[in-house]
């Protein structure tokens, strides 16, 4: 991948509203759902009577908008969630849901392939009723894919994980929600840390937060996140570090190099807050 995509993505990204959102993001890295992260996420959609949506379209399981439906009815008590049933493109110009997404107070994505959701998604009117409801002050939660495809450069999930070097990972435009970072997800379980320091590396402009599974960070207004659930999350920022390139002999990518890469493990409770390269805040 070329360093073009950077600042095609940044201008690009649909997902990016022109004032500063007044929305959250509760996104988990996979695995189990904790309890104490689906409730948050109901809350701040507005409670059990708000309107909840669920997008499936990440999956190629067919049952699994019923699924999140179930989850949200029987275990959450929400008595209004429906399923956006998006397939491809034309899925996601549909006035109803349109109108849905407008009177939502949250929208949830489910896991599977995070390449679908922005296949799907990008530059529709979904997508842009989405933008609306995240500038408002509703909720955008996800899991796995669903965490991934948030960041406005987003890792699909191919590449070589083996090595730190430039163009092994791939990297695609986003939704563009979460703004100045790139998210992963089973980050811990997977050893996905190659990958994100890779990633990180190439693109130092944009800082790297890995989530465990059954965790979450719950990404407020200000750029503060908090960490819930079970496990940890990693913050790789390399927007003040030295990059170095190294040609690999018969190789066709340079290995990668830093010095001054500031690397944070957050537990859950604890509180982490995007400034200025070196004053970031940590609780």
């Amino acid at each position: 991948m070329g360093l073009p995509l950077l600042p095609l993505v940044l201008a690009l990204a649909g997902g990016l509203p022109a004032a500063a959102p007044r929305g959250h993001l509760v996104l988990i890295g996979g695995g189990e759902r904790p309890r104490a992260v689906m409730e948050k996420f109901v809350e701040l959609a507005g409670g059990k009577e708000a309107g909840i949506l669920v997008i499936p379209t990440a999956s190629g399981e067919p049952d699994t908008g019923e699924r999140y439906l179930q989850e949200f009815t029987r275990e959450y008590g929400c008595a209004r969630v429906a399923v956006l049933d998006i397939k491809e493109r034309a899925g996601a110009a549909r006035a109803d849901y349109v109108a849905l997404v407008d009177q939502a107070g949250g929208v949830f994505f489910s896991g599977g392939d995070q390449r679908r959701i922005t296949a799907a998604l990008l530059d529709t009117p979904v997508a842009e009723a989405i933008t609306r409801l995240y500038a408002r002050g509703g909720v955008l939660g996800g899991t796995s894919a669903g965490t991934a495809c948030m960041s406005p450069l987003m890792i699909t999930g191919e590449g070589d994980f083996t090595v730190i070097t430039a163009g092994n990972v791939e990297l695609a435009r986003g939704l563009g929600y979460y703004a100045g970072a790139i998210v992963d997800q089973h980050f811990i379980a997977r050893q996905r840390q190659n990958r994100l320091f890779a990633a990180v590396l190439e693109y130092p402009e944009l800082v790297r937060v890995g989530v465990d599974e059954a965790t979450a960070v719950w990404v407020r207004p200000d750029h503060t996140f908090e960490v819930l659930g079970e496990g940890s999350v990693m913050v790789i920022d390399a927007r003040a570090a030295t990059i170095a390139r190294r040609p690999r002999p018969g190789k066709p990518h340079q290995l990668l190099g830093a010095t001054g890469v500031r690397v944070h493990v957050l537990l859950p409770g604890q509180t982490f807050q995007l400034r200025p390269p070196g004053r970031e805040i940590m609780e």
